[in-house]
């Protein structure tokens, strides 16, 4: 059974449970209202005899009400929870047919100055970020773009990641039932860091010993005026009893709002969390990373869900005051002073243990998206580190392209000082090999799966310039900006020599270098950026149109390699093989496109 035709399966599976679920919800519903009116009158009967015996009746009623109605809405929940699942495995079948418009872009983390996000289309519409993100939350999808961004620099952490994607990758239950809790995520990052600030909030309620007798005697005081109007005082002088509480919620009114300010939108993403982070305590994990996440969650007689969920409930209450009863519940009881002080103390208690849970949790999404990305495609495989400065390619393809179009290619070079030098016609497939390779570099090196037979490759820090873009802001013409580009490049290969840059081995990938200028500044100018490039032990890919770069191979002695793809024409037509070969390119079919496109050309 292929998988497109499983996630079909599962999804028929989940809507039906879910139907017939919100049947049984409906069902239960009419039995609730039932029991109510049955209630109702069976209080009225007791009543006649006995008003004790009615009371005690009424009590026990709205106790195993209360259950009834949780229970009730369980349902409810789990009805929705099915749903999710069911759409779910619906954009799972759609994306293995590349249809995944439906995932979050990732756009905001495009950088434009970063070696290679904006030319190897990692954030954007129809990207890899967005092929790949199966991340609810921000800090998770924050957390996936770190692994494309920043290459792992150490072996360990390297073959621990892959470790973990490889069980996560056989876990579909659990990825997906982790990926419905997540999705009526709305965190948004301000308001997560809003609370990381009220975090470092020196507390202004627990400090202060007379805020907190205040606090547990005002419903004393509040009965005691009560009780006094009720017996003995005219009604007038119950508003006296209403003076102190009145005083002390003005003078320390700044500071709640402050408090509130800082915490008010966080409880609906706290409870959400905690629902994430109960699912991962609850199951068994056997790789080391994925333990030491779950881990992390580990607290002395509570889970972290548990006090994640308290968080986010007292945020909840303290919520309260925005509605205009609380104004009652103040005066009886200095209601927001209360609740501040429950966080202050949760604060006090907790306070260094909440950022790690978020980085544990976000880890675990990044994570699970990357295993979600393997299982979607089973001939990928996990690529191999090595010391040596060489990397090896078999039939490595574009992972964004359709696996039944898609036409890999080997490739075996040095990663320091030897450049493969690529040539071939419009339309051959230079700049999509060369963004293969870099692609595949960046995946290799997040500790994921690539989309080749076998990868092995070095740590290098991958730079490209494929995609350079005039900036009116800035009055820089694309061939400045270019410019720009290559002297970053020419640097980071420099400090990659000196090792106490802390510079990482550079691998570059070029696409027709100096465009933007006439043809011969044009070659004087690359042939003398390759001699520098190599001068330098620089490495890497450089593809273009110039067949007159390719003597360059002669006088290398072995540093530079020519390439090619053709296209060749059979009957008029052009035909794309797609294939690297050695060699300088023979081919032509900038005028046969040209006559296409209405262009008349004399023979």
């Amino acid at each position: 059974m292929d998988i497109t035709t499983t996630y079909r399966q599962r999804q028929q599976a989940f809507q039906q449970e879910a139907q017939q679920l919100q049947k049984r919800y409906e069902r239960l519903s009419l039995v609730r209202l039932a029991v109510f009116l049955a209630a109702v009158l069976l209080t009225i009967f007791i009543w006649s005899f006995s008003w004790i015996a009615a009371l005690f009746f009424v009590g026990l009623f709205i106790a195993a009400f209360y259950r009834f109605i949780v229970w009730h809405q369980g349902i409810q929940e789990n009805a929705r929870h099915q749903e999710e699942l069911a759409r779910i495995n619906a954009s799972e079948a759609e994306a293995l047919a590349h249809q995944y418009q439906q995932f979050p872009t990732g756009a905001h983390f495009l950088d434009l100055d970063h070696p290679y996000a904006l030319d190897l289309d990692l954030f954007g519409d129809f990207s890899f970020f967005q092929y790949t993100c199966r991340a609810s939350t921000s800090i998770g999808q924050a957390r996936l773009a770190a692994y494309l961004l920043h290459p792992v620099t150490h072996p360990e952490v390297l073959k621990q990641r892959q470790e973990a994607i490889a069980e996560l990758r056989g876990e579909l239950d659990w990825r997906q039932h982790f990926q419905a809790f997540g999705r009526e995520a709305k965190d948004d990052p301000m308001h997560l860091g809003l609370l990381h600030q009220w975090l470092s909030d020196p507390p202004f309620v627990a400090n202060n010993r007379w805020l907190k007798r205040a606090m547990y005697f005002a419903p004393i005081w509040f009965t005691l005026g009560l009780v006094l109007w009720w017996t003995v005082l005219p009604w007038q002088i119950m508003l006296v009893f209403l003076i102190p509480p009145a005083l002390i919620l003005r003078k320390t009114i700044e500071q709640v709002n402050f408090t509130h300010r800082r915490t008010t939108h966080a409880g609906d993403t706290l409870a959400l969390y905690g629902k994430l982070i109960n699912h991962i305590e609850s199951h068994t994990f056997q790789k080391p990373l994925l333990q030491q996440l779950q881990v992390q969650f580990v607290q002395e007689g509570k889970p972290a869900s548990h006090h994640i969920q308290q968080l986010a409930y007292i945020i909840s209450q303290l919520n309260v005051r925005f509605n205009v009863f609380a104004i009652f519940l103040n005066i009886i009881g200095l209601w927001d002073l209360h609740w501040v002080y429950r966080l202050e103390k949760w604060k006090a208690e907790l306070h260094e243990d909440l950022p790690r849970w978020f980085e544990a949790l976000s880890e675990m999404e990044a994570l699970s998206s990357l295993g979600n990305l393997w299982h979607n495609n089973p001939e990928w495989v996990m690529p191999e580190w090595s010391e040596t400065p060489e990397l090896e390619a078999v039939n490595v393809a574009h992972p964004l392209i359709q696996r039944k179009v898609r036409i890999g290619n080997d490739l075996v070079m040095p990663t320091r000082g030897h450049i493969k030098l690529i040539t071939g016609s419009n339309m051959a497939g230079k700049s999509t090999f060369l963004r293969t390779i870099g692609l595949n570099l960046v995946l290799a090196q997040a500790g994921s799966p690539v989309c080749a037979e076998k990868l092995i490759f070095p740590t290098v820090q991958v730079y490209t310039s494929m995609r350079t873009q005039d900036a009116l802001h800035e009055s820089t013409s694309s061939f400045y900006a270019e410019l720009k580009r290559l002297k970053v490049i020419i640097e980071a290969v420099d400090a990659a020599n000196q090792p106490d840059k802390g510079q990482l081995p550079v691998f570059f990938l070029l696409d027709e270098i100096l465009k933007g200028t006439n043809s011969v500044d044009r070659h004087t100018g690359s042939a003398a950026l390759i001699r520098q490039l190599i001068k330098q032990k620089g490495g890497g890919l450089i593809a273009t149109h110039d067949l007159e770069l390719g003597r360059l191979e002669a006088e290398a002695g072995g540093a530079i390699e020519n390439l090619r793809i053709e296209v060749a024409i059979k009957d008029g037509e052009l035909d794309f093989d797609y294939k690297l070969k050695k060699g300088v390119s023979e081919s032509f079919n900038a005028t046969l496109l040209m006559k296409r496109m209405g262009i008349r050309i004399d023979d």
